[in-house]
């Protein structure tokens, strides 16, 4: 069915003129002069084939047919400019995609995403997979990732140290005293990293153990595992800060070591401008 709607000029120039009460207020309104919108009306009247108002010499008296369309015309301006304007706030909102890998994601920067939202609430982010082992795309707007702070055609900030110290259930915490019980102890292994035993190991002055126990893909899950009870995990900063916070996890050593390599911001230079990637870096860099 064929909409039969008329000039929406002179629909607005009578809408206005009705609900203020006058050609002059609504050309103030509509930003026309007021002859412009007696012409609208009276074009609008024309193609109506009813009379809309009745002319005075000192005002208009909207006719019966006047007083029936203007109500609903309003209604109608109105809702028009309701929609307007949440179609306009979308294109507002902006989006920020950070690169990072699932477990820095799970273990550290989602519980902590609602203290960003509240700061910038106008912002969507979005979470792409990332990692140490995923190359920096062009649609994220910065990735965090662990390693020296090399990356070409990357700008890069180191954001969190990347400490190691053995962690473990508090029960099994208990019944190890010193580095060297460690020998006794079932050693979790993360196998990208094969090295962070012996590093932490000489660090304590202990002998580094035969290597036994379950070897996993990602500290999130030797970290889980240590959780539950299966062994004593390496532990790296940031990930097992807040399980130990939450007294899951503890930490029978006071030797922390440096891995080698810290956790970075990384962006394309270009982001620097963009508002989005502005707060997120100043709340990124205020947590710590």
């Amino acid at each position: 069915m064929t909409r039969k709607i008329p000039s929406l000029n002179g629909v607005r120039a009578f809408e206005s003129a009705a609900r203020l009460g006058g050609i002059k207020d609504a050309a103030s309104e509509l930003n026309v002069t007021p002859a412009a919108v007696s012409r609208m009306v009276k074009l609008l009247e024309e193609r109506l084939g009813v009379k809309l108002f009745q002319r005075t010499a000192n005002r208009l008296v909207l006719t019966p047919a006047g007083k029936a369309y203007q109500p609903g015309l309003t209604q109608i301006f109105d809702a028009l400019s309701n929609l307007t304007e949440q179609v306009t706030s979308l294109s507002k909102r902006q989006v920020l995609t950070v690169g990072v890998g699932p477990t820095f994601a799970t273990k550290w920067l989602i519980p902590r995403l609602g203290d960003f939202q509240k700061s910038a609430p106008e912002i969507d982010v979005h979470i792409a997979t990332g990692g140490v082992a995923a190359p920096f795309s062009d649609d994220w707007t910065c990735g965090i990732t662990l390693g020296d702070g090399n990356w070409p055609d990357l700008t890069s900030e180191a954001i969190v140290a990347a400490d190691l110290t053995p962690v473990c259930a508090p029960a099994i915490g208990k019944k190890i005293k010193t580095a060297s019980g460690l020998k006794k102890a079932t050693l979790l292994r993360v196998s990208h990293s094969p090295d962070d035993w012996k590093l932490w190991l000489k660090a304590a002055g202990a002998t580094a153990p035969a290597a036994k126990g379950p070897e996993f893909d990602f500290y999130g899950q030797a970290q889980q595992a240590a959780v539950d009870g299966l062994g004593v995990a390496m532990g790296i900063r940031p990930y097992i800060d807040d399980d130990l916070a939450a007294g899951r996890l503890v930490a029978p050593f006071d030797v922390a070591v440096p891995k080698g390599v810290q956790w970075h911001l990384l962006y394309k230079p270009h982001r620097v401008e963009e508002t989005a990637f502005q707060l997120f870096r100043n709340w990124l860099i205020g947590l710590n």
